[in-house]
């Protein structure tokens, strides 16, 4: 039997369907591109967006398509979020949610078996456990994902995901150690740790996401650590200095902003100003040296005036971002922000993401020249045809390198010595 797997949405959607995979490997089944014929396809929805969502409908289609003998099986936020809606979907044999995973195997081999539909979406509870699954490898990446954290308690007023995730949960602080130790052991150099809402791990454990940080960076053959999307409000300056004293800490930080206006954060309920986000900002650069900060910016969320885009448009441009997710404002069933006043028209939208995503652009380039002539150290990670290596730095630079001899999964310092596609050239450091 082939099993393929397609996913949609964030790390930590990509981390469960390794762990996925691995299950029904150890099944005895075999894990096939998505784009070959297999026995059953398993789409690992996001809900994030309605693109999300027709993405989900698109690829149900395909694989039918494909292989109308096969079993396509539905999983992840989208069936949690709106269950109606999915069991809805005749191309969907198989319909689980994002908790109790395992289930999922279950209802494919009921459906393989001939036993009919199989539609299981266990709601989420409060005082839910954090769903115990392990990843042993990532086949083919030096970059290993850990799911530290589940749930989001936030409640943006246009988000889904604490209906689709559920209450926060965190990992116990020996999985994460005993985890990270399997992964270095299968060659993994670096590890990302990731979550729903990740600045929120340990909320329930009377632990914080330093305390993962530390584990992380104790387990021998872990020369990297990194973070997933965080929630800026919750970096505290105590905190920030823990993590700048960590050797293997990359300055790296994906600060969620959404908006660069006050206004606009207040409906959208976001729990920072824009002043406290630029002092968390300035304490990360002055705490870490060469430190890249990243967001997610949208535009054209319900009231948005011309003055609060170009307020945002502003303050983008004050903080300097080096690379940044520009998006468009997508209603969502079920949120506050369906229902607010004053929608802005797609085309309004579509103005805004042009000139949002070309004062970024300015700012990422400005970020990747200032990066010129540094020596840092690489980790390198896939090869081309023509030899041509690519590699990031800890600041997660894009590098580029021609070498002959192999260097991948090595960590090299290198010299940048220029700009090159979405990134920057190199050359090996002497010495």
């Amino acid at each position: 039997m082939k099993a393929a797997f397609f996913t949609l949405g964030c790390k930590v959607n990509q981390y469960e369907s390794q762990v996925l995979s691995q299950l029904f490997s150890a099944e005895g089944f075999d894990i096939v591109d998505p784009n070959d014929e297999a026995d059953v396809y398993v789409i690992n929805s996001c809900t994030v967006t309605a693109s999300g969502d027709k993405k989900t409908r698109q690829m149900l289609r395909r694989f039918k398509r494909q292989n109308p003998a096969a079993v396509v099986a539905l999983t992840g936020c989208f069936p949690q979020a709106f269950p109606d809606a999915a069991e809805k979907l005749p191309e969907a044999d198989v319909i689980t949610g994002a908790y109790r995973r395992a289930d999922l195997l279950v209802g494919v081999r009921q459906a393989l078996a001939g036993a009919g539909r199989f539609v299981q979406i266990v709601p989420h509870e409060k005082g839910e456990a954090f769903e115990r699954m392990r990843a042993s490898s990532f086949e083919g990446r030096t970059r290993a994902f850990l799911k530290i954290e589940d749930g989001c308690e936030r409640y943006c007023s246009y988000c889904i995901i604490p209906t689709a995730r559920g209450p926060v949960r965190s990992k116990l602080p020996e999985d994460i150690t005993s985890e990270l130790t399997e992964l270095a052991a299968s060659g993994h150099k670096e590890a990302v740790l990731v979550g729903i809402n990740l600045s929120c791990y340990g909320k329930e454990l009377g632990l914080r996401l330093i305390d993962a940080i530390q584990i992380a960076c104790r387990v021998d053959g872990i020369q990297r650590v990194r973070l997933g999307s965080l929630e800026p409000e919750l970096l505290t300056p105590e905190d920030i200095a823990k993590m700048a004293s960590e050797e293997k800490m990359c300055p790296q930080f994906h600060l969620s902003l959404q908006s660069g206006c006050d206004a606009t954060l207040k409906r959208m309920n976001r729990h920072y100003t824009t002043q406290e986000y630029m002092e968390i900002v300035n304490n990360l650069r002055q705490s870490f040296g060469n430190a890249a900060i990243t967001t997610d910016v949208m535009v054209g969320f319900p009231g948005e005036t011309e003055e609060e885009f170009l307020q945002s448009l502003e303050f983008v441009r004050k903080v300097g971002f080096a690379k940044v997710h520009v998006f468009a404002y997508s209603r969502r069933a079920g949120t506050r922000a369906d229902k607010m006043p004053d929608q802005v028209p797609q085309e309004v939208k579509e103005q805004r993401s042009h000139k949002m995503i070309q004062a970024c652009e300015e700012t990422r380039q400005a970020f990747l020249k200032n990066q010129i002539g540094l020596t840092e150290s690489v980790l390198f990670e896939t090869v081309d045809e023509q030899g041509i290596y690519t590699g990031y730095t800890k600041n997660y630079t894009p590098v580029y390198l021609y070498s002959i001899e192999n260097l991948c999964g090595t960590i090299q310092n290198v010299v940048i010595t220029g700009l090159e596609r979405d990134g920057c050239s190199c050359l090996l450091a002497k010495g």
